[in-house]
């Protein structure tokens, strides 16, 4: 059977489904109508540094939120694909915890797209870490798997392993903004093995979520004391302060 016909047999047989309530739509991997309508997607004016949405029209002036305003981010730019509430936060609790590794592939579409400002010729893509601990007991690092994938999209290298996180941190949810920095002080660092890579590269963060941004600026500020000469960072989701 030629290929085109065996895709026509198995879209026959397996219709594609929208990714978050499983109704007939038109393409693999996507969203039906009403959940691409109540999917929070950034859009027009946003915080150059985490990719906030902020009030007024894009005019190309880089602009900073009250949070980067008050707090050092130690990687130069940033930006996020969505706002972490609604059908975001299901998305995004199904790959981290549900194993909804389908997830990925419409994910990888949204996350190019909010990187487009972030993207160099030199860039080396690469995930916050996981304590080995955490790692075995939830088997896959979401933000690996979404690296990996974006990395491949736009045709640029990838280094899953050039962070380590060597203290396991305890959970921070519902923990402070001081309290996440104090927790995760010197937690992760440049993977000797890998050391190389990094040098003299701008290097594209990808997580899952940003919250106060304590795991980011710690996986920053090791990459920077690594060699690396810049650090931007990606985020499938942005927690605000009205999420």
């Amino acid at each position: 059977m030629m290929p085109g016909a065996l895709q026509t047999a198995l879209r026959l047989v397996y219709p594609p489904r929208c990714t978050l309530c499983g109704t007939l739509v038109d393409s693999d991997f996507g969203l039906c109508g009403p959940c691409w309508r109540d999917t929070p997607f950034i859009a027009g004016l946003v915080c150059r540094t985490c990719g906030t949405p902020l009030p007024g029209t894009d005019d190309g002036e880089a602009v900073q939120c009250d949070d980067c305003l008050a707090t050092a981010r130690p990687w130069s730019m940033g930006r996020a694909a969505m706002l972490y509430r609604d059908n975001a936060r299901k998305l995004i609790l199904g790959l981290k915890h549900g194993d909804r590794q389908d997830v990925v592939r419409p994910a990888t579409l949204w996350l190019a797209r909010a990187a487009r400002p972030l993207v160099s010729d030199d860039m080396l893509i690469a995930p916050v870490p996981l304590h080995w601990a955490r790692l075995l007991r939830r088997r896959y690092n979401q933000s690996a798997l979404l690296a990996r994938a974006l990395a491949r999209h736009l045709g640029l290298p990838d280094c899953p392993d050039l962070l380590r996180r060597r203290v396991r941190t305890p959970v921070l949810d519902g923990m402070g903004a001081e309290a996440r920095f104090g927790a995760l002080s010197g937690a992760i660092a440049v993977h000797p093995a890998r050391a190389a890579r990094l040098r003299g590269r701008t290097v594209l963060l990808v997580d899952d979520v940003m919250t106060s941004g304590a795991t980011l600026a710690a996986a920053a500020l090791a990459c920077l004391d690594g060699g690396a000469r810049d650090v931007r960072v990606l985020v499938l989701a942005r927690v605000t302060r009205d999420t």
